[in-house]
């Protein structure tokens, strides 16, 4: 059974009317849904304790990653990120304004631009990694210890099959364009629409 409406949305206050949705509504819905609902359910738990240091969730994608490869490139960064480049650039100039990252040329090297943590993006991982673990407790509470690990291996195999289904694609139609190709399209489809 698909669903053709939404899940009620959650407050934070009760989650009845979710679970409602899921276990009576649409038990037998698409997996990915299931997928991204407790995704946005997990990321909400973080941002809320995340709010307390002033920390936005993208943010958190980013120290992240620099609390294990500090001076990467923007471009490094947003490849690790997964994630646009002028996401990265916007991102990593609020972060340079609150004091948690720097930006520098290398010597001889006036192209790229290295992205550094500063003392006080640094001390930000004893704060809220704790955090992010507290998330991980909560949304694991109830499962036994083999019930996760089957649930980390459900989650690998499906990652490593999209990943691979994407690798293989021979049709050039099946890829994530740009954000310029995206506006293109859109463009072009609008002045279709006018032109009938």
């Amino acid at each position: 059974m698909v669903s053709t409406r939404l899940p009620p949305k959650h407050d934070g206050a009760d989650p009845a009317p979710m679970l409602r949705h899921w276990r009576e509504a649409v038990p037998h819905d698409r997996l990915a849904h299931l997928v991204k609902d407790a995704t946005r359910a997990m990321v909400r738990g973080l941002q809320l304790r995340l709010t307390q240091y002033d920390v936005s969730f993208g943010h958190w994608a980013f120290l992240r990653i620099l609390w294990e490869k500090d001076g990467l490139t923007q471009k490094e960064l947003s490849d690790e990120a997964g994630v646009m480049a002028s996401t990265t650039f916007t991102a990593v100039t609020a972060m340079e304004k609150l004091g948690y990252v720097k930006r520098r040329h290398s010597p001889g090297n006036k192209r790229n631009t290295y992205v550094h943590l500063t003392a006080k993006g640094r001390a930000l991982k004893k704060k809220l990694v704790p955090l992010a673990e507290e998330v991980n407790e909560v949304g694991v509470a109830g499962l036994t210890p083999s019930e996760v690990e089957i649930a980390r291996k459900v989650l690998f195999v499906i990652i490593e099959n999209m990943a691979k289904d994407e690798a293989e694609s021979q049709d050039p139609a099946r890829r994530i364009p740009s954000t310029r190709e995206m506006g293109s399209l859109i463009a072009a489809r609008g002045e279709e629409r006018d032109g009938d």
